[in-house]
């Protein structure tokens, strides 16, 4: 089977390129063969496979009249157009294609009459600010049904009302031109909240299968002690909860907190940290690289997935699982589907410190159950994230479009 994986970023910028990088092996490895459709970057990895690439498009730093491009690009149009016709696919597989990409790379696809398969990793399928969250960071489901308008009205989109518009003018193409409810003939979400969200949005509930992302459990099996540090992993943005988990932990007696990772937040936990004279406590560690992230897990007592939004199906949940440590996550979105509580960790209401700061305490006072904990977790990741069972669901998904 030849499949063209279809991605805005082509390096590893977060958990979209990390499924589109692996899966494109996943696939290799079986025999099919793969090509890729993506952004032109300094940063882009080179596969060795066909690889088509757009011009590279920065709304924040793009002209007026090229952020119209985010609706519909001729240039990006005509290069699909020659992938599609030199590679000539069996698949493709779309994950964050939005914006970047634009709606335009649908068209030539559907002409040539070859099925499409859309993960969706994120909610930008509802949301024009895609985290569903408003400028204030509280949950917002006001745009759902296609009521976009609130999104201009609240600037949830960085703040700005130019963004917002866009955004808003951007979701109500999508779905005038019907791309996820006809268009795109099947849609993965990693997590089931994200396809009950997408089925209340209007979507046809058979054309959404929920799947679990998938790692390489056997890379994860290392040696583990538990030094009696909490630990956070992943971006540092507004919707992971990082401010909340400093507010959580400040009151905390012992222990440390160690935060790994970079973002736009980055300034802010800085001066957060500074303001309560928390230097000696926690420790901002910038970005890691895989092999420094799995010494971190393997050393702390938990990992702490603080989010404020509806997060998807984290890598940084999975990574912890299989290396045989417990998370301390908030009850919301798909972490509650990865984290059995009180057996592989512990669950809190997201946004509430007061009762993130109890779990911590509990984790961080009796190692012996963080540790059984963690290994249960780890011995269910085998079975949980496998990448054989997730092969033969996605060619399940293939070949019953075919």
């Amino acid at each position: 089977m030849k499949i063209l994986l279809v991605n805005k970023f082509h390096y590893l910028k977060g958990g979209s390129e990390k499924y589109y990088f692996e899966l494109g092996e996943l696939l290799k490895e079986h025999g099919h063969e793969v090509a890729w459709f993506s952004m032109e970057d300094d940063k882009n990895i080179t596969t060795g496979d066909k690889e088509y690439f757009v011009e590279k498009f920065d709304l924040n730093n793009g002209s007026k009249l090229k952020a119209l491009d985010v609706i519909y690009s001729k240039e990006n149009k005509k290069l699909m157009e020659k992938a599609l016709d030199e590679f000539k696919p069996d698949i493709v597989h779309l994950n964050n294609f939005q914006r970047q990409l634009s709606a335009s790379i649908v068209n030539p696809i559907k002409e040539r009459n070859i099925p499409i398969v859309f993960t969706a990793h994120d909610v930008q399928a509802v949301c024009p600010a895609i985290t569903m969250l408003d400028n204030d960071g509280n949950i917002c489901e006001k745009c759902m049904g296609g009521k976009y308008i609130n999104c201009v009205k609240k600037k949830c989109n960085k703040g700005s009302t130019l963004k917002s518009l866009l955004g808003a003018i951007e979701g109500k193409y999508y779905r005038n031109k019907k791309i996820y409810t006809e268009k795109i003939e099947s849609i993965i979400t990693p997590s089931s909240f994200y396809k009950e969200k997408l089925i209340e949005d209007g979507i046809e509930k058979d054309k959404i299968i929920a799947i679990h992302n998938f790692i390489k459990t056997s890379e994860y099996e290392v040696e583990t002690t538990n030094e009696g540090y909490a630990l956070y992993v992943g971006r540092l943005s507004k919707e992971k909860g990082i401010l909340d988990l400093i507010d959580a932990f400040k009151n905390i007696e012992n222990g440390k907190l160690l935060i790994a990772g970079d973002g736009p937040e980055k300034e802010n936990i800085q001066a957060t940290i500074k303001e309560n004279s928390l230097e000696d406590r926690i420790e901002l560690l910038g970005f890691l690289d895989k092999k420094e992230i799995i010494d971190y897990i393997s050393k702390c007592s938990f990992v702490v997935i603080p989010s404020i939004w509806y997060e998807n199906c984290p890598y940084s949940a999975l990574e912890t699982q299989a290396i045989g440590k417990a998370i301390i996550g908030a009850n919301i979105g798909g972490i509650p589907e990865l984290v059995d509580d009180g057996k592989e960790g512990l669950l809190f209401e997201s946004g509430n410190t007061e009762d993130l700061q109890d779990k911590m305490e509990l984790l961080l006072k009796n190692t012996e159950k963080a540790n059984k904990m963690g290994m249960t977790a780890r011995n269910n990741a085998k079975e949980k994230y496998s990448i054989d069972n997730y092969y033969n669901s996605i060619i399940k998904v293939y070949e019953s479009l075919l």
